[in-house]
Formats: structure tokens, C-alpha cells, sequence
């Protein structure tokens, strides 16, 4: 088994079959397109000074084009502006297969313009390493949110903020519970109440399990309080979180987030 297999296999026991359900293909076709995104989350951990303005170059000017080449058209590279671990920066990638995520590695290394764009960053000694440590969590899209959605305001280089929520739950039963939630009318009320999605992850592999993982757009932190506002304030959130089943205590035992703010060249 090579390399690419054994990572394919890896990443597809992880899931259930639903999850990962794809259209059959031969090896001649690209990579089929499935129903709902698989979204990898990484986290970099940086030293202060010169090196974050490395990481600044190689994405911008590496990463991102080659990634894009791969078949990833929508790459988020955020800043912590309001969580631990900094200096830290988050990268979200929009994979449209499982396939994608396996493959996308090899495609990286086999693309010379990225090797010559990147070879500072990816050259880098031990001695003097491009960053500390790299985490990563890969996520299945929600059924009922699929695909991630970029913000509109997010064009023409305006400022926006972005909250990453990360909810535990005790068991897997209770973590599907949850997302079934959020497909039930909360992702709705969210949006009634100027809560803007960009996507909606059920964890299949990483930390914390099980958890799930969202992530909001705003205009701005006056606009992100008045969103949380109006949500804590609807009569159908009220009802839909006081009902037997979906109640905190009951099925999230721990809840997270940070805020981001986009580095200038971010595709979300």
C-alpha cells in the first residue's frame, strides 16, 4: 500500500459511510465532487519576529496559488486576534472530496512553481525552523449547510472579524444530536438574526472529540453584538434550546471560540 492509499484509507475509516459517500469514478477522472465539503482547519504555531512575516510569503505567494492550481479555490488565512497561542494562525482549506484532502500533498510536491515560490519556507533547517508546530482537524460539512459560504463584504480588502466556535459534547451520540440541532432551525435563527455562517464541521479527526467546529463572519464587533444579541433575544431560539434532547446540559459539555482577523491576502 502506498502512501496516498494508506492516507485514503485512514481518512475514510474515520467517517461513516454517509458522511463520505462520493460518486463512483475511474482513474482517469478528476476526484469526485461530493455532496458536502471536507474542510481541513490548521492551526500554526509561530515565533515572534521575522519568521511570521515568512509564513506571510510563503502563503501569499506559494501556498495559496498552488493550492488553488490543486483544485482548492477558497483558502482562509486568519490571524488570532482574540484566543491563546500567539503568534498563531489558522488556515482553512475547502477540499470538494475526500480524495482532495489525500491527494493534495502529493500535488503540492509535484508542482515545481510551488517548490520554487516556497523554498525559504519549505527549505527551513532545524536550526532554524519556519514555525513550531503545525495542528490540523478535518471536518465533514454539515447536511445542512454543505458547502462553506464566503462573506459578501468580504471583497474590495474590508475589514471583517471572525468567530471560530468549537463545541465538545461527552459522547458521539450527543455530538450527532447537536448537529442534527443546528439542522433543525438553529442555523436558520442564525441567519434571521444576522449571524452569518461561512461553515459548519462535524470533527472526524483531531482534538477534543467529539466535537464540532463553526465559523462566523462579521462586518464588525459592533456587528457581532448585535448578531448575538438578536439571537439570545428569538423566541424560536428560546423554544428550540428548551426542548427535551437539545437542552446544553444534555448534549454540549464544553464551549470555545476565538476571534480572527484575516490576513490581507485571505480568499474568505
Amino acid at each position: 500500500m502506498n502512501r496516498r492509499d494508506f492516507l485514503t484509507s485512514s481518512v475514510v475509516a474515520a467517517a461513516s459511510v454517509e458522511t463520505l459517500l462520493t460518486a463512483p469514478r475511474s482513474e482517469a477522472q478528476e476526484p469526485a465532487v461530493s455532496p458536502r465539503e471536507f474542510y481541513e482547519l490548521r492551526f500554526y504555531h509561530l515565533r515572534r519576529g521575522p519568521k511570521t512575516d515568512l509564513f506571510d510569503r510563503f502563503y501569499r505567494q506559494a501556498a495559496i496559488p498552488a493550492l488553488n492550481r490543486a483544485g482548492i479555490d477558497r483558502v482562509g488565512v486568519f490571524n488570532v486576534a482574540v484566543g491563546s497561542d500567539s503568534p498563531g494562525l489558522y488556515v482553512l482549506l475547502a477540499h470538494k472530496s475526500i480524495e482532495s484532502v489525500a491527494t493534495t500533498p502529493d500535488r503540492l510536491l509535484a508542482d515545481p512553481d510551488y517548490q520554487q515560490a516556497g523554498a525559504e519556507f519549505l527549505n527551513a533547517t532545524a536550526g532554524d525552523p519556519a514555525y513550531v508546530r503545525m495542528e490540523s482537524s478535518l471536518m465533514a460539512a454539515f447536511p445542512a449547510m454543505p458547502k462553506l459560504e464566503t462573506p459578501s463584504f468580504a471583497s474590495g480588502g474590508k475589514s471583517r472579524l471572525f468567530e471560530l466556535r468549537t463545541y465538545e459534547s461527552h459522547s458521539k451520540k450527543a455530538n450527532k444530536k447537536k448537529i442534527e440541532m443546528f439542522g433543525q432551525g438553529e442555523i436558520a435563527i442564525f441567519r434571521r438574526c444576522g449571524l452569518r455562517p461561512v461553515f459548519f464541521g462535524e470533527t472526524l479527526i483531531g482534538p477534543r472529540l467529539p466535537c464540532l467546529t463553526y465559523m462566523l463572519a462579521f462586518e464588525n464587533q459592533a456587528a457581532h453584538d448585535q448578531g448575538w444579541g438578536n439571537f439570545s433575544a428569538d423566541p424560536e431560539w428560546k423554544k428550540l434550546r428548551a426542548m427535551p434532547g437539545y437542552t446544553d446540559p444534555e448534549i454540549v459539555s464544553n464551549i470555545s471560540n476565538a476571534f480572527l482577523r484575516p490576513a490581507a491576502y485571505s480568499q474568505i
